[in-house]
């Protein structure tokens, strides 16, 4: 056999190899509910649905639902594509967070603050290191979260902790451990969601009860995607473990924060009288 042709042949047979290995690791990226999650609590009220692409969780009276990943991550990019609760969704709480277990726990958090028919939700944002929180920052989104699916993204590395939706950076946590700030980067975290009901605190300070009569609420969940060391190529994993925001990123984070905040830890003075946390001193951009 000529070595011209010998050669092309194994050439060939790398690139389909890479090809396939690609597929292979899309694969085990791209989520299965089946596969990757367990029902926590709420027996029928939460529901894995189209041969395990769409999942579903419920609140009644007697009880809300929630899931949490078979699989725990340290580092990556968590996707998931949620749909809230329509209509009058005040007092019900839609929790979608990464967590590890103990007193010590790393947590970060969204969650979803129902309203009346009409106003908006509230995002609510917190990041846990070594068991303290008290980090929370708040939005209003530039969109109805209930008409259809948007995307949820958090990319965690070990320089920072991006907030996304539907791509647009809403909030970063930056690893500040050389002024002594705890960074969640040890402990590897599972993924959670919960629909309950918090009508004593979450709409309006628990001003606003939940309307039972318009029970079951529903939230619904597709396209989950977990990119880690483990599920993507080689080719792949710098993305999220290097991933920062460039100037077009810090301008969508600024447009954010100046027109969709409505509550940031770092500017609420009464609540921190000895002095703002240690992180709210650095630029948050």
């Amino acid at each position: 056999m000529p070595f011209s042709s010998s050669c092309s042949k194994v050439s060939m047979v790398l690139v389909v190899s890479l090809f396939v290995t690609s597929l292979m690791a899309m694969a085990a990226s791209a989520g299965n509910f089946f596969q990757d999650f367990d029902v926590t609590f709420g027996d029928e009220r939460a529901k894995i649905l189209n041969g395990g692409q769409l999942l579903t969780l419920n609140l009644d009276k007697a009880s809300g639902s929630g899931f949490k990943s078979k699989n725990e991550y340290l580092l990556g990019r968590i996707d998931m594509q949620i749909k809230l609760v329509s209509g009058n969704s005040a007092g019900t709480v839609t929790a979608y967070y990464l967590s590890s277990e103990g007193p010590t726990h790393d947590e970060i958090d969204f969650e979803f603050l129902g309203n009346l028919s009409g106003d908006p939700y509230t995002l609510h944002t917190n990041v846990f290191s070594q068991g303290k929180g008290n980090r929370e920052q708040q939005f209003h989104l530039w969109f109805d979260p209930t008409k259809t699916f948007h995307t949820y993204s958090i990319v965690w590395n070990s320089q920072r902790i991006i907030f996304l939706v539907d791509n647009i950076p809403i909030r970063v946590f930056h690893n500040l451990e050389t002024i002594g700030v705890p960074f969640p980067k040890s402990q590897p975290m599972r993924i959670y969601s919960s629909l309950w009901n918090a009508d004593d605190w979450a709409t309006r300070g628990g001003l606003v009860k939940t309307d039972w009569t318009q029970a079951p609420f529903t939230a619904s969940y597709r396209n989950f995607q977990a990119s880690t060391t483990s599920t993507n190529s080689l080719t792949e994993q710098s993305a999220w473990q290097t991933q920062g925001l460039d100037a077009a990123g810090r301008n969508r984070l600024r447009w954010v924060q100046q027109k969709f905040m409505v509550y940031n830890y770092c500017s609420d003075l009464k609540r921190f009288p000895q002095g703002l946390p240690a992180e709210c001193r650095r630029s948050r951009f």
